[in-house]
């Protein structure tokens, strides 16, 4: 077979290939959204399997979380989302009093006034 003829031979089993999994996919399409009540067996037999994506429950190990105000002292024990909104919140105040404790001693709407009146 000279190499012309073997590329279009690839590139038709790509195609058919390709063809095969679309027709697969709309076929599972229309069971799902068919009126018919299908039964649940069948429909989970319809959805992909997701491989290694991540479930909805991640903290099975290890001991129970607490809510932050249950134990204040022990952030390991906090829920990781209360555990982001009390490190946002304190990292936002120690930002907030850094700006007003460095501008505290600025005086700029005296030097505005003086400004005004001069001219």
């Amino acid at each position: 077979m000279p190499g012309g003829q073997l590329i279009y031979a690839g590139v038709n089993i790509v195609l058919h290939a390709l063809v095969v999994q679309l027709s697969i996919q709309k076929h599972n399409l229309t069971q799902l959204s068919s009126p018919k009540s299908a039964s649940t067996a069948q429909a989970a037999s319809l959805i992909h399997w997701r491989g290694l994506a991540g479930g909805g429950d991640h903290h099975v190990h290890g001991p129970p979380k607490v809510n932050f105000w249950q134990d204040p002292m022990s952030p390991s024990k906090w829920k990781e989302e209360h555990f982001v909104i009390v490190s946002l919140t304190g990292w936002g105040l120690l930002f907030y009093g850094g700006y007003k404790f460095f501008t505290k001693g600025n005086n700029n709407k005296k030097e505005e006034h003086l400004l005004y009146r001069s001219h």
